[in-house]
Parts: structure tokens; C-alpha cells; sequence
């Protein structure tokens, strides 16, 4: 038990350090756990370490999706969904037909359903990796959406398909009953995942002033949608996915500052122990997976292993050139509409609601302005076939790939070559495509979005805040919780920082100054925040204070920093 726990305590620390050094050695940290896992394998004394599949599906999946799920924009979701689906579903069936065609016409003898269990292990690319170094260098937000989106719903499209292989190496199955499978486990896991995200957050949201109890059912949510799902031989990571993304788009609204700052907080520690361990794991392991192939047996295990990779990367690379046309069209059409649509919107706003029908015109103003707030994003975030490059480069595999391998069947004919190949196309896509992933990005000259711009929209958007603001101050119906009025004084001295502020984003819109002065500021209150806390040290060192008052006063002092983070 000593040495399990020397081992865990080691992982973490190995984690920390990589994740650390990555970003200054410009690789992505899953590439470089890669290779120390490797490294650590080779080392003398090394345990010999097996991890059930079981595991990995069970209980580390389900939380890595649900971290990724309620940071994802719903919105920005929603606009890409076809071109995730394209990616999530369809790609992944097609490189599990190409691939499990290619290693069933290589090892003939191991017939086409299990080639085609192992094309569903090695198809869904895991886009922890694209992703870091996409949001490192900065791409485009639409491209990093749509990495990730693809790998929160592509594992459940490759987890359906192995299913169904894995039945059919045993039986009979027709491509309706597939196909109906696959129907049944997406509905059913959308409508689970959709109940547990519900009900978790109505619960949390009655849970008031009490974080700790609001972390701990986070904790079991990805665990609530999960196995329901699959105990019922739905989808569970669907489930995981849709009660992640429920959460996330329902937090701003349903939960406390306090619990929103908490959720981004463990979720983000548990995502990076979690997926970086299992990278480091892949290396660990791959010791024991080749020794487990006979020597006769493992170069030509190992030249499959290459050309199934090679054939992955042109199958996704054949398919992006669809998916870029059909979004450049989109594009083409968005600027097309525009006028179109905002002359119907201008109409609409100018003809006023009929008497009686004041909140159906209300949700009609609603929709048209989300339309052509969409309109607008398709026409300006266009994606070029630079941006359709770097997506088709960005097909490394990682943790459903290495887990899934496992779960094939013992009986199964040249089961450990089979996982070895599966590894071997893990490994070589995160070293080889991640390696490699920044020097497209930068040969390719792709940026994000125009700082100046981004500075701009979001003066804009503050602006609207502080209108807000000005009128709540400015109501007459503006009152105390207890129903007693407010200090006129209070109200006064509030309105007029409120109208300074408000005068200080109007001068950033229409002059081209820098931030200096807010750099400044906020610069200066990280030092004074810094003085408090050395007085409060000094203060604890004296013994003078009682420990409640101390702890009452380094609350309050990390509330008033964490704003300037």
C-alpha cells in the first residue's frame, strides 16, 4: 500500500513539473509526460504497473469530460455543432470502417469485426493536447472550439462502435440494429444527462452560503450521469457531456460568485491530474504492452501500428476539405443575409407589439437579435483552409484510445498485438502530430482575434454592465432587502463612482489610448493587497489576535485579491 501511495504522490509531482516546464520548452506538456513515463519504465526497479481498463472508463473519463464540458461556451457550441457532428460522428465511423479495413486485409486472420473494434479504438482523437497548445498560441476561438467539442462528443460515437464490434466478433449484426443502437444510446444519454444537469443544479442553487457541500455533489455529478447511462447501455459520456455543458451555461445564472470561482477552481486541478495523468501512464505502460508481443511478431506489429496512423491522418485530411468548403459557404451565405436580415429586424422594431402581445414581441426581439448576433459570427469567424490544416494536423489519440485497447476481448486472436498497434498510434500522433502541432501553427501564420478589437468589444459589453447599474441606482422602486429605504448619501456617493466609470469606458471607446492606467491600478492594488497581507503575518507572528479574528481578516483580504487575478 506504501509504495502505491509513493507511486501517486510521485505522478503528482512529476505532473506539477512537467506541466511547469512545458509551456518554457514550447511542448505540450501530454507530449512530454509521453516521454518521461517512457523514461520512468526504462529506470531500474521500476514496478511493473497494470491498470484495469475498467478504471480508466469508469472512474477517470467521466470527470475529465465533465471538466471540459462546463467550461465549453454553450453558445459557441450550439454555432458549431454541425461541423462537430461532422467531425465527432461521421469522422470517427469513417476512419473506423478505413482503418479496420487496412489492419483486417494486414491480419486477415483475426476477421473484419475485431479489425473494426480496434478502427473504433484508435478513431476518436483526444484534443487535450490541440487544445493547449492552440489556447497557448493562439488560435482562433473557433478553432478551439470546435477541437473541443469534437473530443467531448467522439468518444461516445468510438465506445458505441467497439460495442457493437465487440458483439458482432460473436453474433450476427445488421446495420439497422447498429444503427438503432447507436440512436437509442445517444438519446437516452442526452435525456439522463440532461435530468441529472437539471436537478444538480436546482440543488446546488437551494444550497446557499455552503460551498463545501456545493463542491462535494459537484464531485458525483459526472458520476450520476455516467452510470445510470451505461447501466442502462445508453451513452454515458453523452450523459456526462450534456450535464457538463447544462452546468456550465446554467452556473452564471443559478450560483453564487463564491461557488462559480470554486467550480472553475477544482475542476481545472482535477483536469490537469487527471488527463496528464493518463498521458503519463501511456508511457509507463508501454513497456509491459511490448513485451507482452513475441519478438518474432512485434516490427511487423509496430510497421501496422504506422500505417494505421498514416491512414488516420489522411482520412481525417481528406475529410476536412468538405467540412472547410461547406463552412466557407456558410460564410458566403451569412454575408449575404445580413442586409436581408437586418431590414426584416429594423421593420419589426419600428411596427412596436400589438396591444395584448407585449412579451410574445419581447421573445420575437430576443430571437431576431440572437440571429444576427449567429449571422454576424458566421460572416466575420470564417474559418480558411489554413484554420482546416490545423484542425486536420490535430488528430491526436489519448485516453478513451489507451483504455478502450484494453477492453478487447481475452479470447480474441493477437489481442496483445492488436493493443500494442493501439498504443503505438497513440504514441506516435501525440509525440509526432503534438510535437510538430506549433510549427504548423506558426508556419501556417494563423492568429486569434485582433487584440484591439477583443479590448473594444469588451469596453462595450462593460458599458451595457454600468447601464445597468445606473439604472437600478436610479429607480424609484429601489429598496432594501428588509423593504427600508437606502441612505440617500450612500446612494448618491454609489451613483456618482458609478457615472465615472461609466464616463472612463466611453473615452476608451472613441480614443485609441492604452491601458496603462488600469495596468497601473490594478498593479497597485496587488501591492497593497500584498502590504495587508505581510501586516496580517506579522500580526499572526505577535500572538496579539485571536485566531478567529485573524482567519476572518485573511478571508477578506483574499476576496479583495482574487479580483485583481
Amino acid at each position: 500500500m506504501q509504495e502505491w501511495a509513493l507511486l501517486a504522490v510521485t505522478a503528482v509531482l512529476i505532473i506539477v513539473a512537467v506541466s511547469y516546464f512545458a509551456p518554457r520548452l514550447g511542448v505540450a506538456a501530454p507530449v512530454l509526460l509521453v516521454l518521461v513515463g517512457m523514461g520512468c519504465s526504462q529506470m531500474p526497479g521500476a514496478p511493473h504497473l497494470v491498470v484495469e481498463p475498467e478504471w480508466i472508463l469508469t472512474i477517470v473519463l467521466p470527470p475529465i469530460l465533465y471538466s471540459a464540458a462546463v467550461n465549453v461556451p454553450v453558445v459557441d457550441f450550439r454555432r458549431d455543432f454541425r461541423s462537430i457532428g461532422a467531425l465527432s460522428v461521421l469522422l470517427v465511423a469513417v476512419s473506423a470502417f478505413g482503418t479496420g479495413l487496412l489492419i483486417w486485409w494486414l491480419l486477415p486472420e483475426i476477421g473484419f469485426a475485431a479489425a473494426l473494434a480496434l478502427g473504433a479504438v484508435i478513431s476518436p482523437p483526444d484534443a487535450v493536447a490541440a487544445t493547449s497548445i492552440g489556447k497557448k498560441l493562439g488560435l482562433p476561438p473557433r478553432l478551439v472550439t470546435i477541437l473541443e467539442g469534437e473530443g467531448l462528443v467522439n468518444d461516445a460515437t468510438a465506445l458505441v462502435l467497439l460495442r457493437t464490434a465487440v458483439v458482432a466478433i460473436t453474433a450476427s449484426v445488421s446495420f439497422g440494429s447498429a444503427l438503432g443502437d447507436f440512436a437509442y444510446a445517444v438519446a437516452v444519454g442526452v435525456a439522463i444527462g440532461a435530468a441529472v444537469g437539471i436537478v444538480s443544479v436546482w440543488t446546488r442553487s437551494r444550497i446557499q452560503g455552503q460551498p463545501v457541500l456545493t463542491t462535494a455533489i459537484s464531485y458525483v455529478v459526472p458520476f450520476l450521469a455516467f452510470i445510470p447511462a451505461e447501466e442502462v447501455h445508453a451513452s454515458g459520456v453523452i450523459a456526462v457531456v450534456v450535464a457538463g455543458l447544462i452546468t456550465g451555461h446554467q452556473s452564471a445564472r443559478k450560483f453564487t460568485a463564491h461557488d462559480r470561482i470554486s467550480e472553475r477552481t477544482n475542476w481545472r486541478t482535477i483536469q490537469l491530474l487527471l488527463e496528464n495523468g493518463v498521458f503519463l501512464l501511456v508511457g509507463f505502460e508501454l513497456t509491459s504492452v511490448v513485451g507482452a508481443v513475441a519478438d518474432d511478431g512485434l516490427a511487423r506489429t509496430l510497421v501496422i501500428g504506422v500505417l494505421a496512423t498514416l491512414a488516420l491522418v489522411v482520412l481525417r485530411a481528406a475529410f476536412m476539405i468538405p467540412v472547410i468548403a461547406l463552412l466557407r459557404r456558410q460564410q458566403r451565405r451569412a454575408d449575404a443575409f445580413t442586409g436581408k436580415l437586418d431590414a426584416f429586424a429594423d421593420r419589426f422594431t419600428a411596427r412596436g407589439p400589438r396591444p395584448g402581445e407585449e412579451k410574445r414581441y419581447e421573445r420575437g426581439i430576443r430571437m431576431l437579435q440572437r440571429k444576427q448576433a449567429d449571422v454576424a459570427f458566421y460572416a466575420s469567424e470564417g474559418l480558411s483552409w489554413r484554420g482546416g490544416a490545423v484542425l486536420a494536423w490535430s488528430g491526436m489519440r489519448g485516453v478513451v484510445t489507451v483504455a478502450a485497447a484494453q477492453t478487447l476481448p481475452e479470447d480474441l486472436p493477437h489481442r496483445d498485438e492488436l493493443i500494442l498497434i493501439a498504443f503505438t498510434v497513440a504514441i506516435l500522433t501525440l509525440v509526432v502530430q503534438g510535437g510538430s502541432l506549433p510549427l504548423v501553427i506558426r508556419w501556417l501564420g494563423i492568429r486569434g482575434n485582433d487584440e484591439e478589437h477583443e479590448r473594444r468589444e469588451y469596453a462595450r459589453l462593460a458599458s451595457e454592465l454600468v447601464t445597468a447599474s445606473r439604472t437600478l441606482l436610479e429607480s424609484d422602486a429601489l429598496c432594501r432587502e428588509n423593504g427600508e429605504p437606502f441612505d440617500e448619501h450612500l446612494l448618491e456617493q454609489t451613483l456618482e463612482r458609478v457615472v465615472a466609470m461609466s464616463e472612463n469606458i466611453e473615452k476608451k471607446l472613441s480614443e485609441e489610448a492604452s491601458d496603462l492606467a488600469l495596468r497601473q491600478r490594478l498593479e497597485l492594488q496587488r501591492m497593497m493587497a500584498d502590504a495587508q497581507q505581510n501586516a496580517l503575518l506579522d500580526a499572526r507572528a505577535s500572538g496579539t489576535y485571536a485566531s478567529h479574528t485573524l482567519e476572518k481578516a485573511q478571508n477578506f483580504i483574499d476576496s479583495q485579491s482574487a479580483r485583481f487575478l
